[in-house]
This record gives structure tokens, sequence and C-alpha cells, in this order.
């Protein structure tokens, strides 16, 4: 399975930030949309990712005027993308080795959406489930 077929179930609304946003901001939509992390746009183009980490970082090395900063100033920079033609998962194995939990998906240097470490969680659970099932079916059907 792939990155495509995780985002047809899913949906393809992507929240986004852009660079000028300030922090405060970026905590505000997080906690209202009860997300981890979004992508950060600079124009068209995917600059980074601001999460849930990146607050903590900011407000740590800053204090409450770590709120007033930019986003582009506090997000992690260059983001790790994927396609929609990547393997689910190896996008699973990236995010693992690499530490982290959310990825863009981009075609042609356009942001087309967005997965999460629990997206690609629940289609392995999934997958893992319904192999059990027509495993179950088979061994009763003989």
């Amino acid at each position: 399975m792939t990155i495509a077929t995780i985002l047809a179930t899913k949906g393809s609304e992507v929240v986004t930030l852009t660079t000028g946003h300030t922090v405060a901001d970026a905590v505000k939509l997080l906690a209202e949309r009860r997300i981890g992390a979004v992508p950060v746009m600079q124009g068209d183009q995917v600059a980074g990712i601001f999460s849930e980490r990146d607050v903590i970082h900011c407000v740590a090395a800053h204090g409450a005027a770590g709120l007033d900063r930019s986003v582009g100033d506090a997000m992690t920079a260059p983001a790790i993308t994927v396609t929609r033609n990547e393997a689910a998962l190896g996008a699973l194995t990236l995010m693992t080795r690499r530490r982290i939990r959310h990825l863009p998906v981009v075609e042609q240097g356009r942001l087309v959406g967005f997965v999460s470490i629990g997206d690609l969680v629940k289609y392995r659970i999934d997958k893992i489930e319904a192999d059990a099932e027509a495993l179950r079916n088979y061994i009763q059907a003989v």
C-alpha cells in the first residue's frame, strides 16, 4: 500500500501555517484542531514543519517572548517529505529512523497531503487484522 491509499481514506485537507505566523498563532491552531504539527509554507513550497516540540524548544530558549517569534524562526527545517508513491511501510521506517511523527506529501514541489505516524500505524494494524481474518477464513474453509 502506498501513501496515496492512506490519503484517499483520510482525506486531503491539510491545515498549514506560513513562515510569518507567530508561535502564538501556531499554538492556538494546534490546540483548536487538536493536532501535533502542521506544514509551514513559504508561497506554495513546504519550508518546514512546526510541531509541539518546536513550541517547547522556542519557549525554553526565549521564555514567554518566544510566543511572539515567527514560526519561520521556530520551525524544523528543512522538512523531510515523501511522495504519494512511497510505500506506507517505507514511510513508517523513515519516520522511525528519523524520529519524526509527521511527513508532508509533496508532488512536483506542491503539498498534496500530510500523514502522521498514527495514520501509518493504523494502516499497519488494519492490514494485519485483515490478513489474520483472511487466514482464519481460509483455515475454516479447509
